[in-house]
Formats: structure tokens, sequence, C-alpha cells
């Protein structure tokens, strides 16, 4: 993996979480199996760890997805002139959140 991944850190931080479960078990007295469930339950945590904050994002973009559609309904209805279908729609893109204006999704 290239250092320049924005995923980079991520995996960083979940592998150092795989090596400390496994260096961890290694003088446990536990069973193989009790030292493997160990490991698996490291990589669980630190995964879940690392990718809620992703998840909190997807959720507020898809919520603005959702606003961004009902108001391009809206427009697309007609019922609006010129004027206040452009007013809503840059009402709308100032209460986006500021990555959803830079092209990125993710």
């Amino acid at each position: 993996m290239k250092t320049d991944d924005p995923n980079a850190d991520r995996y960083i931080t979940i592998a150092r979480a795989c090596l400390k479960a496994i260096n961890d078990t290694a003088a446990d007295a536990g069973t193989r199996e009790e030292k493997i469930q160990a490991v698996y339950q490291a990589i669980d945590k630190a995964f879940k760890a690392e990718f809620a904050d992703y998840r909190r994002e997807h959720q507020q973009y898809q919520q603005s997805i959702a606003v961004m559609a009902t108001v391009l309904e809206r427009i697309a209805s007609g019922q609006l002139d010129a004027q206040a279908a452009a007013g809503l729609a840059q009402k709308t893109l100032d209460q986006q959140p500021k990555t959803t204006g830079n092209g990125q999704i993710h």
C-alpha cells in the first residue's frame, strides 16, 4: 500500500491492533482457539473503530442527497419561477456538508 493512500492510516491502525493482539496472546496460557479468537476480536474492534466516522459521514451524505432530490423535484415541477428556483437551489447548496461541494463523495 502506498503511503499516500487515503486509507493508509486506517490500515496501519488495524494492523497494529492485530499485532498487539498476537503479541498479547503469545504469552497467554489459553488454547490455540482462544488465542485465534482474541486476534479476531481485536481485528473486529479496530475495524469498527476506524470506520465509525466513515459510516457517520455516509449517513450524512445520504441525507444530503435526499434533501437535494426533494429540491430538484420542486424545481422540476415548474411551480417556481426562475428566481425562486435559483434561490431554493442556493439555500440547499449552502446547507450541504462542505465536502459535497468539491465533487468528492468519499
